[in-house]
């Protein structure tokens, strides 16, 4: 004891040491009680970590092995032409506003799930314009779906029927014909089907013509004109074919773009009038033929003003005796062309005839006595007998 109190001097000396001692202890114990709390902590994550093989941690193991650094470039080496040049945008052409090409419209069945019966079909949504350019059409249209193989009768088989405007079909995987139709204006397409959904703009390239008829200017005919609408090209027999009969006059014809032969006729007799008439893609063209003609009504008379005799015959002939139109009755009336004709009236075994000129819009009668024509000349110009 006394060696020790010489060693470190007197008692306060003594005091000090005993207190840093009593900090250093507790200091060591804080610091004890740390360690094993992160132990604590740690140990059962460290615990779950899988081994690598080897017995390396596998986190460890995960870690990438680096590279070796790459070869330094060679600044004398030839510089080579990019595999893909940068191509210039305002070099190409523009692209076309519509395509033909068919595009899918909404994505098709997920694979991997079981198909319903619906979900085994495709289906096709179809729409058409009459240009590119035009509004696609809302009324007006027939759309006709034909298999494309014939069935035993040798004939395509209809399918699907739908009239209005765009249209949707649920069809069987194939191929099918697509027979669009807006008045007489048509067009045919092909389409292969899935299970997909597809869908198809149709340009019919089509237009509409208006016809009308006069008889001059001031005069228009609203009496019994009709219109026949022929194509351009003969047949085998040389004859056009034939694609509108009787269209009414201010009736709008819908039609393909393309040049038409129109053959007009006022009445039933030799009123007619023929033109070709080029109709535009999505425009309305309109036409007015003009027919120089005049309505006849025919009398057989005892005499000038008299009544009409019934039961009579008619036959009108032009100049060179061909006939022109017949008919039976006492008031009979026709549309002729403007020129001369003669009449030839029967009645009681008798025949009857005078010759007679039509002027364009002039309508008039025509009376015929039935006398011996010597007898007629004599009356008219007052001869004695």
């Amino acid at each position: 004891m006394a060696s020790f109190r010489k060693h470190v001097g007197n008692a306060d000396d003594l005091h000090r040491y005993k207190q840093v001692g009593r900090t250093v202890t507790a200091t060591r114990n804080r610091l004890a009680r740390a360690l094993c709390l992160v132990l604590t902590l740690c140990l059962p994550a460290v615990l779950c970590l899988p081994l690598a093989p080897g017995g390396v941690m596998a986190a460890e193991a995960a870690e990438p092995i680096p590279q070796p650094p790459r070869a330094k470039p060679d600044p004398n080496a030839p510089v080579s032409a990019a595999e893909t040049p940068i191509e210039n945008l305002l070099d190409r052409p523009p692209e076309p506003l519509f395509s033909d090409i068919p595009l899918p419209f909404a994505p098709a069945s997920r694979l991997g799930t079981a198909l319903t019966g619906d979900q085994q079909q495709g289906t096709l949504y179809l729409m058409a314009k009459l240009t590119r350019d035009s509004d696609p059409l809302d009324r007006g249209l027939t759309w006709r779906i034909y298999s494309e193989t014939t069935n035993a009768e040798g004939e395509l088989e209809l399918i699907a029927k739908s009239e209005g405007g765009d249209a949707e079909f649920r069809l069987d995987p194939g191929a099918y014909l697509i027979h669009t139709a807006f008045g007489h204006a048509t067009a045919v397409n092909r389409m292969v089907m899935g299970r997909e959904v597809k869908a198809k703009m149709v340009i019919l390239n089509a237009g509409g013509i208006k016809l009308d008829a006069a008889l001059d200017e001031a005069t228009p005919l609203d009496g019994p004109v009709t219109f026949d609408i022929y194509g351009m090209e003969y047949d085998e027999r040389g004859e056009r074919d034939l694609i509108v009969k009787d269209a009414s006059p201010g009736s709008i014809i819908r039609l393909s773009s393309d040049t038409y032969h129109i053959v007009s006729r006022y009445g039933d007799a030799n009123s007619v009038v023929r033109a070709d008439i080029q109709v535009l893609p999505g425009k309305l063209t309109e036409a007015r033929v003009y027919h120089k003609a005049a309505e006849i009504t025919l009398k057989l008379v005892n005499e000038d003003g008299g009544e009409a005799i019934a039961n009579t015959t008619w036959s009108v002939l032009s100049p060179g005796g061909d006939v022109v139109v017949e008919a039976v009755g006492a008031f009979p009336s026709f549309v002729l062309a403007a020129g001369e004709y003669e009449v030839l009236a029967r009645n009681n075994d008798q025949t009857f005839q005078r010759k007679f000129v039509v002027e364009a819009g002039l309508d008039r009668e025509v009376e015929v006595l039935a006398k011996a024509p010597e007898d007629v000349l004599r009356e008219r110009t007052n001869l004695p007998n």
